[in-house]
């Protein structure tokens, strides 16, 4: 079977598949399942997944069902004959009657080096754990979360000053070759089926807006890993007594510094420079960028003219 004979059916959603669906629109795609339309921002508006807007100018079929294990879909998917179906951030659990579908497989692409972080937030679990590498895992879809056969990785480096958001951009651009291979070595019937070691498996649930708080009783060095793992999303924050003594919340951003410094937890010290530093658990941490509740992101500077903090007061409510 000639590559481009494939018939391929792409299901995902989040930006991090937009490189990978790209790649098979020149590789016999013959559909895009996406999620639905959601309302967005503050007006609530109608707002298409990127990958949907991509599909809909390169002329693809877009299905967008609210359950993938609709009847309706899934007869509508199979009527498509699909060869190959690629999953990679689609936001759905599968179920058999769709895994079953596919001539050839149904693969997954994993933004982690399974078996370690399955599960939704594996970029930012990989920063977050002081790893030095992570990469994209190919795999045969199962029910069970993230569980299947391994067909092959692509490793990566993270790099140490690294943001979530870098890392996922960079990971997105390594999954075009990795699905490449993996295609050729399924229709050669060359893939290999690598069972994960249970004993290596490790879980890392979807992240909310509150996993952000910054618990200053933790060593610097990682709460500097969170505060990179977690920008863009969910971000991380303390909170910090205003000049009308009302308690409001601080966004802290990368990059901050891991320096010497002892004090109680979350108490603000200034160095010789005047530069501001919050004690941790263990060494201290310099911060640079912040964003107030209901203001702008600014430098510290800017934020202390406002908001005059001294040394000894505590952030985190402490």
């Amino acid at each position: 079977m000639a590559e481009e004979s494939l018939r391929i059916v792409f299901m995902g959603t989040g930006d991090i598949a937009i490189p990978a669906f790209s790649f098979l629109l020149k590789k016999g795609l013959v559909a895009l399942v996406t999620q639905p339309d959601k309302p967005v921002g503050r007006k609530q508006e109608l707002t298409s997944p990127q990958i949907k807007n991509l599909a809909d100018r390169n002329e693809v079929l877009v299905l967008q069902p609210e359950k993938a294990g609709n009847q309706e879909f899934l007869a509508e998917l199979a009527a498509l004959e699909p060869d190959v179906i690629v999953v990679m951030a689609y936001g759905q659990i599968l179920s058999q009657q769709l895994l079953d579908i596919p001539t050839i497989a149904c693969i997954n692409l994993h933004a982690s080096l399974l078996p370690k972080f399955r599960g939704a937030a594996c970029i930012q679990a990989a920063i977050d754990a002081g790893d030095t590498e992570t990469g994209i895992t190919v795999m045969h879809v199962v029910k069970a979360l993230d569980a299947g056969d391994i067909i092959l990785k692509r490793e990566l480096s993270i790099g140490e000053q690294e943001t979530g958001g870098e890392l996922h951009d960079r990971l997105a651009e390594v999954a075009p070759d990795a699905l490449r291979e993996a295609l050729e070595k399924l229709q050669n019937g060359q893939a290999r089926r690598t069972p994960q070691n249970e004993a290596e498996v490790s879980y890392i649930s979807k992240l909310m807006r509150e996993d952000g708080e910054i618990d200053w009783s933790h060593p610097a060095t990682a709460i500097e890993r969170r505060i990179r793992a977690y920008d863009p999303w969910p971000g991380t924050y303390t909170s910090f007594t205003d000049k009308k003594n009302r308690l409001r919340r601080l966004k802290i951003f990368p990059q901050v510094t891991v320096v010497d410094g002892s004090g109680k937890s979350g108490e603000v010290l200034f160095d010789a420079e005047g530069e501001m530093m919050v004690c941790c658990g263990r060494g201290a941490l310099k911060i640079k960028n912040v964003q107030p509740d209901g203001s702008r992101r600014m430098n510290v500077i800017e934020f202390l003219k406002g908001n005059p903090l001294k040394d000894g007061d505590l952030l985190g409510g402490a």
